[in-house]
C-alpha cells in the first residue's frame, strides 16, 4: 500500500513546469490527427495513442456539457525511449502536466507500473477477486495500466482549474476538485472504470497507517515539506480524498462537480476553517463538501 501512495503524491507533487525546457532536440513523434486537440505519439504506439486520446476527448466533451469549459491540451504518448527529451521528470510511466497545458503519459507496461502489482497472497479472499476483475490481463496476470489511465483524467482536471482558473482557498479542495471531476465522468460515462476505481478504495480501506500529519490543517500548514520529505504521508491525504470523491458523487450526483466548479470563481477573501465550513455546505457546494472539513 505505501507503494500506491508514494506513486499518488509523486504525482500530484510534480511542478508543472518541471518539463518546459525538455523538448529541445526532441525524439520524433508522430501527430495523431482526427481530434479536438494536438496528439503526439510514438510511432510504434498508435493504438494506446487512440484510446488515451478517446479517453481524454470523451471526459473533455463531457465535462463541456457540464462545466462549459474546454480547456487547451496537448497530449503525448510516450515510448520510454522517448520520456526524457519532453519532460524533466526522471520515472518512465507516471502520468503529468507539462507546464499548464500538456499532459505527458506512457505508451507502454514499465517497470514503475509493474513494482504497484499488488501481491494477492497478501490479501483476503473477496479482494482478490475484486482486484482481478479490475486489473486482470488475458494470460491471468495482473495490470495497473487501467489505474493509471485514470490518474490521466485527475491530472486533466488540474488543467481546468488552472486555465481557467479557480480560487480555491484551500489546497486540499483542488485536489479533492480533481477527484470529483474523475469520480463524476467515470460514474457517467466509463462504469467499466469505476468498477476499478471501487476496487482501489476497497483494497485501500483495509489497510491502517499511522502517519505524523493527519488533519487538513496541518496539511496545509505543512504542504510542501508532507509532499517533498514525507510522500508517503502526502499519499495517504490523497488516497482519503480519491474515496470521498466518490462518497460525494454517491450523495450529491454531477451537480455537485458544477457548483463546485462555479463556487471559487471569484475570490472569497480569507476564510478561516469555520467560515469556510459555513460557506461550503450551501453557498458553494455541497454538505458532502463541509463534511470533509468537519467529519475529517
Amino acid at each position: 500500500m505505501k507503494h500506491w501512495m508514494t506513486f499518488v503524491a509523486l504525482v500530484l507533487c510534480i511542478d508543472p513546469a518541471s518539463g518546459q525546457n525538455a523538448e529541445q532536440g526532441v525524439n520524433a513523434l508522430q501527430r495523431l490527427d482526427g481530434f479536438s486537440f494536438t496528439v503526439l505519439y510514438n510511432a510504434d504506439h498508435e493504438e494506446r495513442a487512440h484510446a488515451m486520446t478517446q479517453l481524454c476527448e470523451r471526459t473533455m466533451v463531457y465535462m463541456d456539457g457540464r462545466l462549459d469549459f474546454i480547456p487547451a491540451l496537448q497530449l503525448k504518448v510516450l515510448a520510454q525511449v522517448d520520456w526524457s527529451a519532453h519532460t524533466a521528470f526522471p520515472v518512465y510511466g507516471m502520468p503529468h502536466p507539462v507546464r499548464d497545458t500538456t499532459l505527458v503519459l506512457a505508451a507502454e507496461d514499465n517497470d514503475f507500473w509493474r513494482s504497484f502489482v499488488p501481491d494477492t497472497a497478501q490479501l483476503p479472499e473477496d479482494l482478490v477477486i475484486q482486484v482481478r476483475n479490475a486489473y486482470g490481463t488475458p494470460d491471468g496476470g495482473l495490470s495497473m495500466q487501467p489505474f493509471f489511465d485514470l490518474l490521466v483524467l485527475h491530472e486533466l482536471a488540474h488543467l481546468y482549474h488552472l486555465q481557467r482558473p479557480v480560487d480555491f482557498p484551500r489546497l486540499w479542495l483542488g485536489e479533492l476538485f480533481a477527484n470529483v471531476f474523475l469520480h463524476t465522468f467515470i460514474a457517467a460515462e466509463r462504469p467499466d472504470r469505476f468498477r476499478r476505481s471501487r476496487s482501489f478504495r476497497a483494497w485501500w480501506s483495509r489497510v491502517a497507517q499511522d502517519f505524523q500529519f493527519t488533519t487538513l490543517p496541518e496539511l496545509e500548514a505543512n504542504y510542501e515539506l508532507i509532499a517533498s520529505q514525507h510522500p508517503t504521508n502526502y499519499g495517504w491525504y490523497q488516497c482519503r480524498w480519491h474515496s470521498t470523491a466518490a462518497s460525494i458523487y454517491d450523495r450529491g450526483g454531477a451537480i455537485v462537480l458544477r457548483k463546485f466548479w462555479e463556487g471559487f470563481r471569484l475570490p472569497n477573501g480569507e476564510l478561516d476553517d469555520a467560515a469556510l465550513a459555513e460557506l461550503l455546505p450551501h453557498e458553494k457546494v455541497h454538505p458532502s463538501v463541509a463534511e470533509v472539513m468537519t467529519k475529517w
